[in-house]
């Protein structure tokens, strides 16, 4: 017969804690790679002339379309050390409070200006006026004609409509797996 030693309860504690902490440490030094952020590929670009600064707008996805997620970029020649600027956006389905924003680096790509993840709301001509300050003065640009074509895939509503269709099952189940075992439906045992 074989004894069998128990830990004490605080040294088992420990030892589960431990554990817990190198399975995700593990974990987070296996995930570190996929985790980084992917860098903007620009497919397509456009040059503006902003009185003495030359920009260059970069797309991620060309041609663009619209409610599809793309990222900008708005590069001026030498860089934008010593720079600062806005950017007016103009089109249809352009909110009229939200179209003019400062011009702030690019998150995945520090040494430009530009816009993450952003979509256009409606087809049609789109424009982009730029505003910039720096060593060489005020300038300011406009780049028009950026055609942006219909959004891809079925329309929404049937896209929601479909998207929704599980959920609508599940929350089914629920009021009828419920209904099933309600106390007040259960006979009553004497």
């Amino acid at each position: 017969m074989t004894t069998r030693i128990r830990l004490p309860r605080t040294n088992r504690f420990r030892r589960l804690a431990v554990a817990a902490l190198v399975a995700t440490v593990l974990s987070l030094v296996g995930a570190a790679p996929a985790m980084a952020y992917a860098p903007v590929n620009i497919v397509h670009a456009e040059h503006v002339q902003a009185g003495p600064y030359a920009v260059t707008v970069g797309f991620s996805t060309w041609p663009i379309r619209a409610m599809q997620s793309l990222d900008f970029t708005f590069m001026p020649d030498g860089g934008i050390a010593g720079k600062s600027g806005s950017l007016t956006m103009s089109g249809p389905g352009v909110k009229s409070d939200e179209h003019v924003t400062p011009l702030v680096r690019h998150p995945r790509k520090p040494d430009s200006w530009g816009l993450d993840v952003k979509a256009l709301n409606a087809p049609g001509a789109h424009s982009f006026t730029f505003a910039i300050d720096g060593p060489q003065g005020h300038g300011q640009g406009t780049l028009t004609g950026v055609t942006v074509l219909n959004q891809p895939g079925p329309p929404l509503a049937l896209s929601w409509t479909i998207g929704s269709l599980p959920l609508l099952g599940l929350m089914v189940l629920f009021v009828v797996a419920w209904r099933r075992t309600q106390p007040s439906r259960q006979p009553l045992t004497v």
